[in-house]
């Protein structure tokens, strides 16, 4: 596969990750009407929570005010297009994927701090009272899922040497 085809499976993955995360979120806001609501019990161990992210990644870094609102924004984009940058000029393909997925759920938390001044959560993960999360979106998993690969292939994997990058000619080797 070219390059250039390996890219554009990342940026599909970018797409479709934005566009399911605000399908989503469209949903619970206006089918659901989870701001109304509150919570809805799914499964014992999951329930939509309405909430409203005002912050970024584990509520840090909370926006007060609209100028808190639009440095945030502004942050987020710049991280974003880092990593377009980066999943552009990326040449692995579970790389390239994993940065797909943190670049569709950045821009879909994006919208939402553009759109309605903060990031729509809605995931509950929990046993019994115990949240081992904080509540959660599509996007936030997204990109916790693409940051994971990215460490784990970066901590894990080690590629091999190039036998051609090699300086130091076979014959010469054998000679000494």
């Amino acid at each position: 596969m070219s390059p250039w085809g390996k890219r554009g499976l990342g940026l599909l993955a970018a797409l479709a990750v934005f566009a399911v995360d605000q399908l989503i979120k469209n949903w619970v806001v206006h089918e659901v009407h989870l701001a109304h609501i509150g919570q809805v019990y799914v499964l014992p161990f999951f329930n939509l929570t309405w909430t409203q992210n005002f912050g970024v990644s584990l509520g840090l870094f909370t926006a007060g005010s609209p100028e808190g609102r639009w440095a945030l924004v502004a942050m987020t984009a710049a991280i974003a297009l880092f990593v377009l940058v980066w999943l552009l000029r990326e040449r692995k393909l579970p790389e390239i994927g994993a940065l797909g997925l943190v670049l569709g759920g950045a821009a879909g938390n994006i919208l939402d701090r553009i759109s309605v001044g903060y990031v729509i959560d809605y995931a509950d993960l929990h046993i019994g009272g115990w949240r081992p999360f904080l509540i959660f979106n599509l996007a936030d998993a997204a990109i916790t899922i693409g940051v994971l690969i990215i460490l784990a292939r970066t901590l894990l994997s080690r590629d091999k040497p190039d036998a051609a990058a090699d300086p130091v000619p076979e014959t010469q080797k054998n000679a000494s």
